[in-house]
């Protein structure tokens, strides 16, 4: 089959002119993979003849959640027409080291493809990869022809699948697009209203930390929120031991205030002992959030904190306006590592 005729199989199939693709280098290697999910080891000799979709991620990431769905609908929609997909975690918390921690992720994520677990950084680095979420399509060949960082795009990405199936002479895919209908975290932002960005809780990388005082780091210490709050800033109240990584209560009643700008409100956080639960309540503007409450928060505000993953806290109707997001522990022993938002 020439060049050309492939090219125009493909443009069919896709009802859109094919773009040509360049050629990125070859696909990396697997084989400093720390162990396998849903597969035995795989190497890039064993994907010679597919068509591969290498997705990195790290399950606390509100970005690679936001894509999921649609990872799920292209591996769901072209797996029996000889796609391939890898997903390769790659933590950024210490605690997503743990593999029964990335077990969980992938049973709670209906993730029935092959991961990779890549805690030793060595796939990412043979991706010479930078980025969560980041998807690199490899044609059958094993020559990488598209990359993707970060969310959106969607429509090329599936169209740019369906052109390297196409272009090896497969017909009968199906017509169109996947239909995606995303829900809970897996729902795209508001890109509109969003004006908080992504804030760490440890002091390695923080910033908008509003202290309402004196500070101290790697010891515990007795934090007052400032009753004011400056957009995108924070603060903490009750006894802190503020880490590197994050931010850990020592006492029961501690909280975190944030003023922030968007419709969704996440933390990362977790508590400080396996097996040990943390309860906690959560106020917006000094209220019960009620109607505004998130996926993981009831309807009286409560919730609780059972293991080290990403909650959504707040999920707001519109108008969206400046607000003062607080959650309170009550109990001691929860860890707060990143706010994330939507």
């Amino acid at each position: 089959m020439s060049t050309q005729t492939g090219r125009d199989r493909a443009a069919k199939t896709l009802g859109v002119a094919a773009a040509d693709l360049p050629f990125e280098g070859n696909i990396g290697s697997f084989e400093g993979a720390t162990a396998w999910i849903n597969s035995e080891p795989l190497q890039a000799k064993d994907l010679h003849g597919h068509v591969v979709v290498v997705q990195f991620w790290t399950y606390t990431c509100i970005n690679w959640l936001r894509t999921q769905a649609y990872n799920r609908a292209w591996w769901q929609r072209y797996r029996d027409k000889g796609l391939m997909t890898i997903g390769v975690h790659t933590p950024e918390f210490k605690f997503e080291h743990d593999l029964d921690n990335v077990r969980w992720a992938v049973e709670a994520r209906k993730i029935d493809y092959p991961v990779a677990v890549d805690s030793d950084y060595e796939v990412w680095q043979s991706f010479a990869n930078h980025y969560w979420p980041a998807l690199y399509f490899i044609d059958s060949q094993g020559r990488i022809r598209h990359h993707r960082f970060g969310e959106g795009d969607y429509e090329r990405s599936e169209m740019v699948i369906r052109q390297l199936l196409a272009a090896d002479g497969l017909e009968g895919l199906p017509p169109g697009l996947a239909t995606i209908d995303p829900s809970g975290d897996e729902v795209q932002a508001d890109w509109e209203d969003l004006g908080s960005p992504e804030s760490y809780l440890g002091y390695e990388q923080q910033a908008g930390f509003d202290p309402g005082g004196s500070s101290a780091f790697d010891k515990a210490h007795a934090y007052t929120a400032p009753s004011r709050l400056g957009l995108n800033r924070w603060g903490l109240t009750g006894s802190w031991t503020v880490r590197s990584d994050a931010s850990a209560s020592n006492e029961p009643n501690g909280r975190v205030a944030y003023q922030f700008h968007a419709r969704d409100v996440n933390l990362v956080m977790g508590p400080a002992k396996k097996g040990q639960t943390v309860r906690f309540r959560v106020y917006l503007d000094g209220q019960i959030a009620g109607p505004a409450h998130g996926a993981d928060v009831d309807a009286k505000g409560n919730g609780t904190v059972v293991q080290q993953r990403m909650y959504q806290l707040i999920r707001q109707p519109k108008p969206i306006r400046d607000r003062r997001f607080e959650i309170e522990f009550l109990d001691a022993g929860a860890e707060a590592f990143c706010f994330t938002f939507g």
